[in-house]
């Protein structure tokens, strides 16, 4: 069989398809006439279920009579892909009628109102999705906008948007011609009902050019810093607050029995005030939280005579130092030293209060060679100047480092690392 006579078949195939197809829906529309409008439906129903069977039927008859007249293997894929085009293109015939029949079912007046309600409804989820969509992101602080989920929201925003104007697109070309008019207008309505809840989101989440997203983000860290900072000194102020508190409380709890190193204390106030002055010293007490030691608070202006005394009296003989630091207490700085004497086998305190603002106190490196790092290093963290000291310098930080870390109001100059 020539290529010319199987495509006259095929054709004459699909026409004879396409004419049963035809009688069988005009048959179903005379059945429908004759019956009354109660059984319209049913009746229209079950004949475009017949003609769709029919069809069916037909097409893969004429299939297995073409698969039997060929011996296998000589079917021409050609042929084959042709044959599937002329089916898919019949049922796709098919389903378009069918729904055509389904809709001519309808009165107008239940078609309009039935498309109106489809219409309202995907509206209204077009609407409801803009608006939570908003919500969302008014409730977010302004700057941490990220912005993948902007591009995520628009995008969402836009698929909403055109489902919606494709719905009014089918609902007009289903629509006669005297129709066609009103759905353009409520097709152009939803068109800017849309673009209105896009542009109030976009306004809503603060949404701004790129070139504009930097600073704000940049203004938005450095007030959350700045927050964080704030918050930070209110809690060390709280802190240096409960500890004094609690000093006052151990202080006023502290049991009237005497220390054993009273005599001890007694004996280095009375050698100091002998020979240094009887204002040299603030106050002394014994430290019943550090071990029973005796203490003694020195005027700043005493400190370093003070020191030297209890460095070469032959009778304390303190030679040895075993600690020196600094501490901030907000409201002032203080230097601690912890000094020993091997010849009385005991040991002192020895402190003095600084101004904050500009801590100055001499040196004991003259004193105790000992001393010569744990000043630096007060020096480093704290910014204490011991004036006379031989080689004062940052040992842990650089020259260049801004500000010092162990300051209760430290912040860094770089607020990144």
């Amino acid at each position: 069989m020539s290529e010319k006579e199987d495509l006259a078949k095929q054709k004459a195939e699909a026409a004879a398809r396409a004419k049963a197809v035809a009688l069988a829906r005009k048959q179903a529309k005379a059945e429908a006439a004759e019956k009354p409008e109660v059984d319209m439906d049913i009746a229209k129903q079950k004949a475009a279920a017949a003609a769709k069977a029919k069809a069916a039927s037909l097409a893969r008859k004429q299939a297995k009579e073409e698969a039997a007249e060929k011996p296998e293997g000589e079917m021409d894929i050609a042929k084959q892909k042709a044959a599937a085009a002329a089916k898919a293109k019949a049922a796709a015939l098919a389903k378009k009628q069918a729904k055509e029949e389904e809709a001519a079912e309808k009165p107008e007046g239940e078609m309009d109102i039935a498309k109106q309600k489809a219409a309202a409804a995907a509206k209204a989820k077009a609407a409801a999705l803009a608006k939570k969509q908003a919500k969302e992101a008014a409730e977010k602080p302004e700057g941490e906008m990220d912005i993948a989920k902007q591009k995520a929201a628009a995008a969402a925003k836009a698929k909403a948007a055109a489902l919606a104007r494709k719905q009014a697109k089918e609902e007009a070309g289903e629509k006669p011609e005297g129709e066609m008019d009103a759905a353009k207008q409520k097709a152009a309505a939803a068109a800017k009902a849309a673009a209105l809840a896009r542009k109030q989101a976009k306004e809503e989440a603060g949404e701004k050019p790129e070139g504009e997203i930097d600073a704000v983000k940049q203004k938005a860290a450095a007030a959350a810093k700045a927050k964080a900072a704030a918050a930070a000194k209110a809690k060390a102020a709280a802190a240096a607050k409960n500890r004094t508190a609690a000093q006052e409380s151990e202080e006023a709890d502290t049991p009237s029995e005497i220390s054993p190193n009273q005599s001890k204390l007694d004996q280095i106030v009375s050698a100091i005030e002998s020979h240094v002055g009887q204002g040299a010293l603030l106050e002394n007490y014994i430290n019943r939280l550090s071990k029973d030691v005796p203490t003694l608070v020195a005027n700043p202006d005493t400190y370093f005579s003070i020191a030297k005394f209890l460095r070469y009296d032959e009778q304390l003989d303190f030679s040895y130092l075993s600690e020196l630091h600094g501490t901030d207490f907000e409201s002032h700085m203080e230097i601690y030293v912890h000094l020993h004497s091997f010849k009385m086998n005991q040991s002192v305190a020895l402190k003095v209060k600084l101004d904050r603002d500009t801590p100055v106190i001499p040196s004991l490196v003259p004193l105790w060679s000992g001393a010569n790092w744990p000043e630096c290093e007060a020096y480093d963290l704290l910014g204490i100047n011991f004036y006379e000291h031989p080689d004062l310098k940052r040992i842990l930080l650089g020259e260049d480092w801004k500000g010092y870390p162990l300051r209760k109001d430290y912040e860094p100059y770089d607020v990144e690392v």
